[in-house]
């Protein structure tokens, strides 16, 4: 029999109905996602937890919430068991942590915030279980009563998505930022030359990675700005470029060779007559 995770919450005590299940999805226009939050700065995840917006209140009216957030692979990973309490509406003061921004700015509806405690019940499965959360991923609140999610995966300890591959690899600037250590490590590595496609305007722009830091630096300069320098990306409508790598170039050449091969890979794209590039 397939195990689901209300099964596993009646296992350690807890009445499913006295459960909600909480997806934290949303990404913030920086990339940044609860996700990263919870890997990398766990009270500042917890304090974007805790605040909620009051038209849910009737949703999350429950003494335990039990939390997952969504990893770059799009599974559903579960990252703690918390007691949950609403305590007080929140001001225009609170500044929410994934968006940098006043919380206040962000929703039409007033804020609750709640105190969550994290919980010693099934501490051991955090950031080691995943769930299928189904098909209404718009959905982020849902009764465990009424929600019996199976669980698909079971590790032994935490790990990161692996890295694709440099052939394989595609992501949004926008992303860069806040990528798993290991994928900043591999394209950290590596120099060559990448491509930007520009989602709003069907418009590309090839480039070349040929200084310290590799594809990761330069694509933090995109992260930066929105145009990295260039003159082509300065005249085109500010966009969240997907970025991509077309060739990682071997690390026996020179700058001057690898700008040598990023020619030939405008000739060969005509980034020049149909895309962004300038020069």
């Amino acid at each position: 029999m397939i195990l689901a995770f209300t099964d596993l919450l009646i296992k350690v005590g807890c009445e499913p109905a006295q459960v909600r299940l909480l997806r934290h999805q949303t990404k913030a226009p920086s990339g940044r996602t609860p996700y990263a939050l919870w890997r990398d700065r766990l009270p500042a995840f917890e304090e974007y937890q805790c605040v909620q917006t009051s038209a849910n209140r009737p949703n999350l009216a429950a003494p335990l919430w039990a939390s997952f957030v969504v990893p770059p692979s799009g599974t559903t990973l579960f990252v703690g068991l918390y007691s949950a309490e609403r305590v007080s509406m929140v001001d225009s003061s609170w500044i929410d942590p994934l968006f940098d921004r006043p919380g206040t700015d962000l929703t039409k509806d007033g804020l609750d915030r709640y105190e969550t405690r994290l919980t010693d019940r099934l501490a051991d499965y955090i950031g080691r279980l995943s769930i299928g959360w189904g098909a209404g991923t718009r959905s982020c609140v849902q009764r465990a009563d009424r929600q019996n999610k199976e669980i698909v995966e079971l590790t032994r300890v935490f790990r990161e998505d692996a890295f694709p591959g440099y052939t394989h690899f595609i992501a949004l600037v926008s992303e860069v930022e806040t990528m798993p250590v290991g994928w900043i490590a591999a394209l950290r590595a590596a120099r060559g030359i990448y491509l930007l496609s520009s989602l709003k305007t069907r418009e590309q722009y090839v480039g070349s990675a040929t200084g310290d830091g590799g594809f990761h630096a330069r694509w933090l300069n995109y992260a930066a700005d929105g145009h990295g320098g260039n003159i082509g990306l300065k005249s085109s409508d500010p966009s969240d470029y997907q970025v991509s790598i077309l060739e990682v170039s071997g690390s026996a050449l020179s700058a001057a060779e690898i700008i040598a091969v990023e020619q030939l890979w405008k000739r060969k794209l005509q980034s020049r007559e149909m895309g962004l590039n300038r020069n």
